[in-house]
């Protein structure tokens, strides 16, 4: 599996932050059939040939992405959106 590591820091309160990152996945649920779950901070997701984990600190939201065979050539792709969903996330 290839893996893509995404970690953003933020100045939000833990609960706006979380309620941000709930907002996220609910989109990228509609928009790419993820299903995910809540475990305490952290976002478990999956989707066929993509699984992974958005964890929500106190300071930072941290992502943790796994891609199957399938889902490797559009690395890059995934990974800049990943990087413009995680910035608009922690813009207050």
């Amino acid at each position: 599996m290839s893996n893509i590591k995404v970690s953003r820091q933020h100045n939000l309160p833990m609960d706006e932050a979380r309620s941000k990152a709930e907002a996220l996945a609910e989109d990228l649920g509609r928009e790419f059939n993820v299903n995910y779950e809540w475990n305490g901070n952290q976002l478990d997701f999956k989707r066929s040939g993509v699984k992974g984990d958005l964890k929500v600190k106190e300071d930072s939201i941290d992502v943790d992405l796994h891609l199957g065979l399938l889902a490797r050539p559009f690395k890059s792709r995934i990974e800049q959106e990943l990087h413009k969903h995680l910035d608009h996330l922690v813009r207050g």
